[in-house]
């Protein structure tokens, strides 16, 4: 497991890297003139094909922001080779997406804005879609708290790891489980990616979950897996069992939704996640089902409410 969790580490790391390298203008500099105005374009080499990229009208800033990250790319480019190398010394292939799964990345890409509103509402974060838009895209927004903005950026840090390809390839597991919730707590809790060894409440119930044992976790989540049902129905079973679970000290609902996604993308067979409009309804009929009351009306809610083929 340990091997593991450093590999998906290692991955997460060469994602971060990569979309720096890929944000940076950088390369050696042509200065064109036209009408007696300069322009300043780059020449760089990315996957062995030589490109050209125009970078703005010239001034001595900009030059000089150029020339300084071509300096930064080459540290970067060098943390790349360094994780590839590691990544090697650990026996890690890298794998081909088929079709159906590569589809359903970029389909859960372009309602990443739209999916971590949905999630952050359902947290309780006081958010508007514009300004959970404004965050995902690195900008600022006045009228919301620290942590509330630290909830959207640590979900959109952990929908970027498992939508990683190489992520997406390993399997649907406890590491997984895990790691996802180290992203969603982190900045929150020092204990943010184990399992929780005290006692939580639930609202809005008398109800309290035990304390989790991971070796009965982890059978329970191979039960789950080997049944002989659908992919859908698997992965909303899977939600479920682990919301009600609480294995961690907090951020339960977000870890679930954000680890059964990878389930779901992983098979290419879309997204589940609970529309803002209808948080109220979900937590109602989660609440009996936490109480172990018929959980066949909060399935059928789910499935036919909240998940998103394509």
């Amino acid at each position: 497991m340990e091997e593991k969790i450093e590999i998906m580490n290692l991955l997460q790391s060469k994602q971060f890297i990569e979309k720096e390298l890929k944000s940076l203008a950088y390369g050696a500099v042509e200065i064109r003139e036209n009408n007696s105005n300069k322009y300043i374009y780059v020449h760089y080499r990315e996957d062995g094909v030589a490109l050209t990229k125009y970078v703005g009208e010239y001034s001595d800033e900009l030059y000089n922001l150029v020339l300084s990250n071509s300096i930064k790319a080459k540290e970067l480019k060098k943390q790349i080779r360094e994780i590839t190398k590691k990544l090697k010394q650990l026996n890690y292939t890298e794998e081909e997406l088929n079709s159906k799964v590569q589809e359903n990345i970029d389909f859960a890409k372009r309602n990443l804005v739209a999916t971590i509103y949905k999630q952050a509402i359902l947290e309780g974060v006081a958010t508007t879609f514009a300004d959970t838009e404004s965050i995902i895209e690195g900008g600022k927004v006045n009228n919301m708290t620290s942590e509330d903005v630290m909830k959207i950026v640590n979900m959109k840090h952990a929908w970027e790891f498992i939508l990683n390809k190489n992520v997406i390839l390993s399997n649907t597991n406890f590491a997984l489980l895990c790691e996802i919730n180290k992203m969603i707590e982190e900045g929150f809790y020092y204990t943010a990616g184990k399992v929780r060894n005290v006692p939580v409440t639930i609202g809005g119930t008398k109800w309290t979950p035990e304390l989790p044992i991971e070796s009965v976790i982890k059978e329970e989540l191979e039960e789950i897996f080997a049944k002989e049902i659908n992919d859908v129905d698997k992965a909303i079973e899977l939600l479920l069992y682990t919301m009600k679970k609480q294995i961690f000290i907090d951020g339960n609902k977000r870890t679930s939704i954000i680890f059964i996604n990878h389930y779901l993308i992983s098979k290419g067979k879309g997204i589940i996640v609970i529309p803002a409009e209808l948080t109220g309804e979900f937590k109602d009929l989660l609440i009996p089902y936490y109480e172990g009351k018929d959980d066949k009306e909060i399935k059928k809610f789910i499935k036919e409410k909240c998940y998103l083929g394509i």
